[in-house]
């Protein structure tokens, strides 16, 4: 047991932060994304939801500052009537963290969030039923 680290954060996850460099990409999936089929490293988050893994995360992970955009969000595929709100739960928690605010995000066509995800260092795979609830984040340096 160590203080000051979120209950939600598995050893497993903690290991994969710490061992992440600065520019390296860590997606946290919704229970649709292929997490299992995308993934280098794939670590298990069942029984939470994607805000609550990245509001816990963004406490022990600074957002890349050398980029214009360290968090993507996936875009609402063309004709898809879905009003993505839990985009607007990932913006608020962003902004929490990141001075610049929701200037850090760029929302990131389907099929090329898949291929950046593919390029990722690890996969957090949630059990979020929320449509639209996945996000990639761009780890920082600690100053």
């Amino acid at each position: 047991m160590l203080k000051g680290i979120p209950d939600i954060i598995s050893p497993e996850l903690l290991k994969i932060l710490h061992e992440m460099g600065h520019g390296d990409d860590l997606v946290i999936g919704d229970a649709n994304f292929p997490a299992a089929s995308n993934a280098k490293r794939l670590v298990r988050c069942d029984g939470h939801g994607v805000p609550e893994v990245l509001d816990a995360i963004l406490q022990l992970f600074p957002l890349d500052i050398y980029v214009d955009h360290p968090v993507g969000l996936m875009q609402v595929v063309p004709g898809d009537n879905t009003i993505p709100e839990i985009q607007e739960e990932i913006r608020k928690i962003v902004c929490k963290y990141d001075d610049r605010g929701e200037k850090t995000i760029e929302y990131i066509e389907r099929f090329a969030f898949y291929e950046k995800a593919r390029d990722a260092y690890a996969i957090v795979a949630t059990t979020e039923r929320k449509l639209y609830g996945c996000v990639i984040i761009k780890k920082g340096v600690i100053k």
